[in-house]
This record gives C-alpha cells, structure tokens and sequence, in this order.
C-alpha cells in the first residue's frame, strides 16, 4: 500500500480483465452499505410520481433505537443527527443541529448554539433540554449500552464532560482537560427527544433496568419513531424492506429557499445475497449499488446501456482482517474459549506464523482482480495519522518458511502427516465464521482455510447470518476466529472504543457489555494496555506532530502483536443510475453515493 496512484493504476489493470459475476464489498464493523434495489412493482400506482432511492442491506436492522445500535449500515444515517456533520468531500466538520460553536482559548470550554428552525419530526421545538437529556441521561448513564459513550471519556480516568444550559438554543460543555477529537464526537450521538423518552430512562422493568432498553424496537410502529433527520420511518415490513418519508420538519434549506431533501422517499430492501443485489441492479430496478473488484469489468461494460456511472472513491476507508478470541474469561465457570485453543491464540508467535502463511497476492488477484493492496494499519491511508511500511510499520509478506519456523521455535510440532500440534500433541484446528452472503468474506475465508492447511492447521470455515455473527462477537463471546471489517475515519480516536480495554468494539478480547452477565478471569495484555493508554494520551494533545508520533506507536503494536490480521484494502467504488442528480461521491464519509443525500434529485 505504497501509494494512492497505485489504486489508479490498479483500475486501468482491471478494464482489461474479463468480468465475471462478482460479489459486493461489504465494510465497517458490519459490512459497508451498499445499495440496490428489488422489483417496484410492489409500490402502488398512485406512488409511481414518487420520487424515490431504492438501496440495500444483506439484513434487517436490530433495532430502532439509536444508541443500542452496533451494526452498519442502520437506519439512523437518515433519521438522526448529532451537533456536527462532516462534508464528504473536504472531511471538514460541518453545521448540523447546531449552527455554531465556539471554544475557549484553553480547550476547555465548548458552547453550542442550535438552529432556531431545528425541529422533531413531530413538529416539536430541538432545545437545549433534547441535547442535556441526550448527554446526561442516555449517553453519560452507564445502565444504558450506548456504544458512542466511549468517544466522550476523557483522560486516563475516562471522565466524561459537564453539559450545562445556557437557554433553550444555547448550552457548554466543560471539559476536565483539552481533548482533541470533542468537537468531531459530537457529530457521533445523536440527539434524541426528551419530550418522548425522557420518562423510559427512569422508569425500571422487572429485572431492573431502564424501560428505555425496550423502547423502539423493530417491532415498534415505525411512525411513532420521532427524529430529526431528513428522513423519518414510514413502513417497515421484516425480511423485506424499510421505508422512509421526507422529514416536513428538517432545517435545511437551499439559497431559494426550498425545504430538503428533494427526493421523497427512501427504500432500504432487505437483500440478503450480494449476488442478488448485483443481479437487482444490472436488471434496471435499482438504483445505487457498491461495486467490487470482481464486478468491476462487467459493470463498466454495463454504463452507457445500464444508464449508470461507476464512481470511484480513492482507497477503502475500512479494515478486513482476521481475528482470533483472545478472552481468556470464564462465564459462570464456563471458559468463553477452549483453553487449549486459547492458548494458542494467546500466541503472538502463532498469530504473527498465520499471518505470514496468508497469500494477500493470491486474495488481491483472485477475489479483488488486482482493485486492492496489502492493509497494513487500522487507520485509513486518507488520514494525517496513516504510518506506511516505509514509516517502519511491521509487515507480513506470504512466507510459509518463516510461519513454519515461528510455530516450531514456539514449541508447535509436525505429525509424520504434517498435521500441526502444540507442544502437548493437540492436533491444531479451529472454526473460523464470518457473515454468509458477503461472498467476497466468503472467499478470504475459503482462501485462509486452504493457505493454513499449507503450514498444517486445520481450519472449519462457517459462514453464519450477519445477526447470529453480532451476537457472538458482542454478547455470548464464544468463537474461535472470525473475518469481519470495521471502518476507519480520518480521526484515529474514531477508533477508540476498539482499542480501550473495556471498549464496545474490543472484539479481540471483550469485556460484557452493560446488561451482560460477568466474566470471571479476563485480563489483559501488556501491549493492549500500552494501546489503550496511547488513545487516551493522543486525545489530550492538541499538537498534530505530537499526536502523529503516538499513533505511529499504537499502529506499530497492533502490526506487531496482531490482535487483528489485517488482509487487503479495497478501492472503494459505487454505480449510480444517472436518473439520480448532484452526486458526489465521497471516498471518506459514508454512506459514500448518498453522503448529500439532502441534496440529491431525480432526473425528470
């Protein structure tokens, strides 16, 4: 990953190749969104004037919550808002609920003022009190799983800031010490309406807890979802589709002074094979689709007929990698991981000897048609904070020699069959799982199965739903290995609850979630506790060299120690019907076609 011009380069290789039926990339913790559309026929006559835009998910969305969500893509993209935006096409932060704010000289001190025209999709006035009852009584309170608290825990205590009210418009912030990512994480939460789930965070149910852990699920009526994006929920019919409706309350506005966004409706169709969604698009009813590498040549074939431009956002802002579980905790005197297997996993030897046996050439050629490169950091090659390979950064080129002798030199022998054991003669296996559907993790995993077996370790690769996937890396805890992906951004802190030891997104080594039952016995790694301490450091410094050289660090360790193998990075390409006006897509804010979704018209 030397280099962006190397992606261009890549492109123009892979115009020439022969395009055969491919696979959708699927990004982040849970895939990337991609977008497609199935048969209309299903909308009524009286809604052929609708405008609409018709996308995709591989799976329905688990709730309609917004902080109990985990997964991408969610809903929440079009119905919710935090303070900030991002612009997708500079990454400059942006106006969104709030239209100003201005912080103190010494960092300490951030004031919001909100829109006089922010309003709930009810009708109802955004105030001040919306945004304290976000911060304080959701995001801050620690009986409610929000998984964006983590991006507001301040130094090494995890101290989250003081929120106060000036006036209905108007409110501050005080910060403990200077924290360089404030102002971008409070583009994360989102605002929710006091006025309707203020009373669910005090009231308990039988076992205790807040009714505001039931409140909105997918079986609510989507209507009674009040929010304050551009969308609002309109219908919702499981395994099938979401449907959203043009906010009449949304701020935003253009120079004529027209209400946005434009387009009326948005369809989500719940689609659960990349295969069909390719063949959704390509059949004329779909409207924006991600592209993979292996698609690439037919679909550029496809343009002119297709009416659709393929549009291409520069290197993937995610990670795909390869994790094994790491937990060395017990549930109710039940290990989460056979301690055998544990102990192999717990092996920097071993994880460093998997790594160097995976064929990355191999996977770039043959499952990405040469549209990718070796990935070698959490961090996006986009980001001020990237450390390359020439920047000293730990890499793992394909050599079953050093894999071989890594294993033997950490106590792991061969079998007269050539079967790996550990030191003990447990014949080395183990399942390895990812979400079925996703056919381009459907082929690393088949790859990584058959480039293991070259240094004898037995690898059982399952594809399971994308649910049954989030369930066991988030809450049961039971799993070997998996291929997953998460998104980056261009602020490392993006990533801090990945990397902080009791983080929602520790997948490698996750401590139980609010709610959960205990874990006895976990505990962690010297090197995972030096990352974690370097979030929490490079937060407190303002100083952009200063911060610089302590990602360079934390991106050194986990290259190094690899709790995630990362395997190649993707161009990141999207096709969009012509039918569709003002697209600018964006190859750092997702999602990337519909980033302006606020924007955008259909072509009469």
């Amino acid at each position: 990953m030397d280099s962006l011009g190397s992606y261009s380069r890549a492109i123009g290789r892979a115009i020439r190749l022969t395009g055969k039926r491919g696979l959708l990339v699927f990004l982040a913790f849970t895939s990337v969104i991609v977008f497609a559309g199935c048969d209309l026929s299903q909308f009524t006559t009286a809604e052929a004037t609708t405008s609409r835009i018709v996308f995709s998910s591989l799976g329905d969305p688990k709730t309609f919550n917004p902080p109990l969500s985990q997964e991408y893509p969610n809903i929440f993209i079009y119905t919710f808002q935090g303070l900030v935006g991002l612009d997708g096409e500079t990454g400059d932060i942006i106006p969104s609920q709030a239209e100003s704010w201005d912080i103190s000289e010494d960092g300490l001190t951030y004031t919001f003022t909100l829109r006089e025209d922010a309003r709930w999709s009810d009708g109802e006035p955004l105030t001040s009190d919306d945004v304290l009852f976000t911060y304080q009584d959701v995001l801050f309170n620690e009986t409610i799983p929000d998984t964006s608290r983590d991006f507001f825990r301040i130094g090494e205590a995890g101290v989250f800031p003081i929120i106060e009210k000036i006036d209905d418009r108007r409110f501050r912030f005080l910060l403990p010490e200077p924290f360089a990512p404030f102002l971008l994480n409070t583009g994360v939460a989102q605002i929710l309406p006091a006025h309707i789930l203020a009373e669910s965070v005090n009231e308990t149910d039988g076992e205790g807890n807040p009714a505001f852990l039931s409140m909105w699920t997918t079986g609510t009526d989507p209507q009674a979802i009040v929010c304050n994006g551009p969308y609002r929920l309109k219908q919702y019919l499981p395994s099938q589709r979401i449907v959203f409706e043009k906010n009449p309350y949304y701020w935003q506005q253009d120079n004529q002074g027209n209400s946005q966004p434009y387009v009326e409706e948005l369809v989500w169709q719940v689609i659960e094979s990349t295969d069909n969604q390719l063949l959704q698009f390509r059949s004329g009813g779909l409207d924006v689709i991600g592209v993979a590498p292996d698609e690439f040549s037919l679909m550029k074939r496809e343009e002119e007929r297709g009416n659709f431009t393929i549009h291409e956002g520069g290197p993937a802002m995610s990670t795909t990698f390869m994790s094994f579980n790491m937990n060395k905790g017990s549930r109710n005197g039940k290990p989460l991981v056979d301690p055998i297997k544990s102990k192999w996993f717990n092996s920097v030897a071993f994880r460093q000897a998997v790594s160097y046996a995976i064929d990355r050439p191999t996977m770039i050629n043959n499952i990405y048609q040469g549209l990718a490169e070796p990935q070698t950091s959490p961090l996006p090659m986009q980001s001020p904070f990237y450390a390359s390979p020439e920047d000293g950064i730990p890499t793992y080129e394909y050599n079953l020699e050093k894999a071989r002798k890594l294993l033997e030199s950490d106590g792991f022998q061969y079998s007269p069959a050539g079967e790996l054991q550990d030191a003990e003669g447990n014949r080395v296996r183990f399942t390895l799982i990812t979400n079925s559907g996703n056919k381009i993790r459907e082929g690393l995993g088949s790859q990584i199965k058959q480039d293991l077996s070259k240094i004898g370790i037995r690898v059982d690769f399952q594809p399971i739903s994308f649910n049954a996937l989030v369930t066991k890396l988030s809450d049961s805890l039971e799993w070997d290995a998996h291929i997953i992906g998460f998104t980056a951004g261009l602020e490392p802190h993006g990533g801090a609850r990945i990397w902080f030891l009791d983080g929602s997104l520790h997948a490698f080594n996750q401590q139980p979630l609010v709610g959960q039952e205990p874990i006895e016995g976990w505990e962690a790694a010297d090197w995972e506790k030096q990352i974690s301490d370097i979030y929490v450091r490079a937060a407190q410094v303002v100083e952009p060299e200063e911060r610089k050289a302590l990602y360079f660090e934390s991106q050194r360790l986990t290259q190094e120690y690899l709790p995630f193998i990362y395997l190649v990075n993707p161009l990141n390409i999207g096709a969009v019907r012509n039918t569709i006006e003002n697209i600018n897509y964006s190859g750092i804010v997702r999602p990337f076609a519909l980033w302006n979704v606020q924007e955008l018209q259909i072509a009469e």
